[in-house]
């Protein structure tokens, strides 16, 4: 993969309480990437990123929720989210990604 998509792939962290508690017991992370990321493209950004042995990788996809205003109603984006399990004894630090 080239280093521009690389860097494409993963769009920002997901932090909420849920993925807390998946961190302290599975070592379980979770990220918003790209709609057209494959498995195989978020298993090696998060290793290349973030220097880790990625052991699985899940993903799901969000439907936009709909929503009411003035205007009549609108769509909010569709999105994907990726469930990322890191070998036992490592861990990912969103501030550091050398």
């Amino acid at each position: 993969m080239n280093q521009e998509r690389l860097f494409t792939v993963l769009r920002e962290p997901l932090i909420s309480e849920k993925v807390s508690i998946m961190g302290d017991k599975a070592n379980q992370y979770a990220f918003k990437v790209a709609v057209d990321a494959t498995k195989a493209e978020i298993r090696e950004a998060v290793e290349t990123l973030f220097k880790v042995d990625v052991n699985k990788v899940t993903t799901a996809n969000v439907k936009g929720k709909l929503k009411r205003n003035a205007h009549g109603v609108t769509r909010r984006k569709n999105w994907k989210k990726a469930y990322i399990t890191v070998a036992a004894g490592q861990e990912l630090d969103y501030m550091v990604a050398d």
